[in-house]
């Protein structure tokens, strides 16, 4: 895709995409030269952005083995899921329990596209597209009520989405709405870009620098303090460590230690529990 060929129906080439820019940073190779442009003037202000992507799929990867072999959750809604790449959750989960189930939500017609071909031979996983700031839309789809029983506990994984969302769009009121359709012991998780204020001036300098790029090019992105994200899940119970760096939640020995880079303090992330 790299070379502007083929673009599936409906999408614009000339209009910058959170998932492709996503995945430029992961090194993938589905993504225009907009996302590109938009990427490397992020890149220019925190140079290790890739580095901050790769923690995030890090974490993801971490959180699903945590609640598959560890608290027996055997199915997942995935926002903002993106584009594929490896260690998907449904690869990750299916290794752990066979049996395991997925929905994948996103907006972009290419992560559509792409899901679809990547899943035309798995009955573990399906994906959707849908628009997070309309949860009721997600819960009430046909695939999502077909795929996932909502009488067992489910995982709700919110990575790198709420941050896209603005103020103004409520994404208080999103999460408090997906929280509530899930059956107790259901679990939600959620990675978020952070400003750390005066903890960590320089990265809160940059977080802000980044926040701007970000809603010049994208329209799009808030970086929030702990209370805000913290808020996205009132009325659960938060899992140990709480709301840490992404490298800091429950780190695996052979992963070693993370360096500290830029993005460490300013992308985090956090697992809850519904009583």
């Amino acid at each position: 895709m790299t070379g502007q060929r083929g673009a599936p129906a409906g999408v614009d080439m000339n209009v910058p995409s959170v998932a492709r820019v996503y995945d430029f940073m992961l090194g993938g190779k589905d993504n225009f030269a907009v996302d590109r442009m938009v990427a490397d003037h992020a890149l220019k202000i925190t140079p290790d952005g890739p580095q901050a992507a790769q923690a995030n799929r890090a974490f993801l990867r971490r959180v699903v083995r945590f609640l598959v072999a560890e608290q027996g959750v055997d199915q997942f809604l995935d926002l903002g899921s993106g584009l594929p790449t490896q260690g998907n959750v449904h690869e990750v989960a299916t290794r752990h329990d066979p049996g395991a189930r997925v929905v994948y939500v996103d907006n972009d017609p290419i992560v559509l596209a792409h899901g679809r071909a990547l899943l035309a031979h798995d009955g573990t996983a399906t994906v959707i597209q849908a628009d997070a700031r309309s949860p009721e839309s997600i819960l009430d789809n046909p695939d999502v009520r077909r795929f996932l029983d909502f009488d067992r506990p489910i995982g709700l994984l919110l990575f790198a989405i709420l941050h896209h969302l603005r103020d103004d769009e409520d994404p208080k009121s999103v999460a408090t709405t997906l929280c509530a359709a899930l059956p107790p012991g259901s679990y939600v998780a959620i990675s978020h870009f952070r400003d750390p204020g005066e903890r960590h001036p320089d990265a809160s300098r940059k977080a802000r620098e980044v926040e701007r790029v970000f809603n010049q090019s994208l329209g799009t992105g808030r970086w929030r303090t702990d209370e805000e994200i913290l808020s996205f899940v009132d009325g659960l119970e938060v899992v140990e460590p709480g709301l840490v760096p992404l490298a800091a939640w429950r780190p695996e020995p052979a992963e070693g230690t993370p360096k500290q880079t830029d993005t460490y303090h300013t992308f985090v992330g956090l697992v809850a529990r519904k009583p």
